[in-house]
């Protein structure tokens, strides 16, 4: 049944905002639909928000202006991330991280634009998805938004020479940041933590920490070996305690050479107690100077910022806009607030 017969305060906040970017009132119309219904409705889909309102036009008018009428995304993405830059929460800081993570969003249906089978990792399996890379930003207060997103395709749906790979999405995004003049430090898991990537943000002259496998191969002690054969090595008194949270883990911190990486990085081994051989985790990061707690807490917001988001995301709002909002190649579109996104 029916159950939508206003917009929601934050609905009619945001047309007041972004209004303008739009020709006429039937657009801002669909745009505050489409926003209540990211946030209301039960099924996220264009007929499922349609029909989730008392009052409304046919479900063809809403899906029409998502995929066929002219309106500007960038210029929206950029005026709301303006907007954020009047809270005080949501301004950007020097003591702010971007958050550089990726996701698979699954579809039931093969015909949607640039799905393919992709290898969840969590469960095991392979599905028919979206592979969306997601770069967050991450305020001191806590308050976290999406700053833009690539997906990625599969070398079969891209046109002859115009495959994207992971590394150069990844960069994409890393750019994009920098551009816009966003202050703070680089972080992102394993996937990303590449050679490439990790002269590009050299290069930039910007922080980074990222984590690293434990068979990635390292210069230690003059030879190359894998991080887990260089932990194996390391004496329980050379272990130091370091507590997150309740707690507590054992660390080695020591400058390597990792082979292709042209500047020399900081890597940190952790191990869950003092006299385990094998280490549990792995830190990388350019500032050779940084201690073990200003990495981890740089890296932990990976979680805080890429994390609730994609999971919220993919979970409550089934990532529909990027289905919809890109069948002609249109990025996705986030209105963000302290306490709420709406992507």
């Amino acid at each position: 049944m029916p159950t939508i017969v206003d917009f929601p305060t934050i609905v009619k906040d945001a047309v007041a905002i972004f209004g303008d970017l739009f020709a006429n009132e039937p657009e801002r119309r669909h745009f505050a639909e489409y926003l209540t219904g990211l946030m209301v409705a039960e099924k996220k889909t264009v007929s499922g928000i349609n029909s989730a309102f008392v009052v409304t036009t046919d479900q063809s008018c809403l899906n029409r202006w998502l995929n066929e009428v002219g309106w500007d995304v960038k210029a929206l993405n950029d005026r709301r991330l303006e907007w954020l830059q009047g809270d005080p929460k949501t301004r950007y800081s020097s003591r702010g991280v971007i958050a550089i993570d990726n996701t698979l969003v699954d579809h039931a249906g093969k015909l949607i634009t640039d799905v393919g089978w992709f290898w969840d990792h969590a469960n095991e399996r392979y599905v028919i998805a979206h592979d969306y890379l997601i770069s967050n930003y991450v305020c001191p207060s806590g308050a976290h938004y999406p700053i833009a997103w690539r997906r990625f395709k599969k070398r079969e749906a891209c046109a002859k020479g115009e495959c994207t790979d992971h590394t150069e999405l990844c960069i994409e995004l890393i750019n994009d940041a920098i551009a816009r003049g966003i202050p703070g430090d680089f972080t992102f898991d394993s996937y990303f933590t590449s050679a490439k990537v990790l002269n590009h943000l050299a290069s930039t002259k910007r922080a980074y920490v990222g984590d690293l496998k434990l068979n990635r191969k390292v210069v230690y002690e003059g030879r190359e070996q894998s991080l887990q054969a260089v932990a194996r090595q390391i004496p329980w008194q050379a272990k130091k305690p370091v507590h997150m949270g309740s707690r507590r883990y054992w660390y080695f911190s020591k400058q390597m050479r990792i082979p292709d990486v042209k500047h020399p990085v900081r890597i940190v081994l952790f191990w869950k107690e003092r006299d385990d051989a094998e280490a549990s985790k792995a830190l990388v990061s350019n500032r050779l100077t940084w201690e073990v707690m200003r990495m981890v807490l740089v890296y932990r917001h990976r979680w805080t910022g890429t994390g609730p988001f994609i999971g919220t995301a993919s979970r409550s709002w089934g990532w529909e806009i990027a289905r919809c909002a890109t069948a002609r190649g249109r990025p996705a579109t986030c209105i963000s607030s302290a306490q709420r996104t709406v992507c």
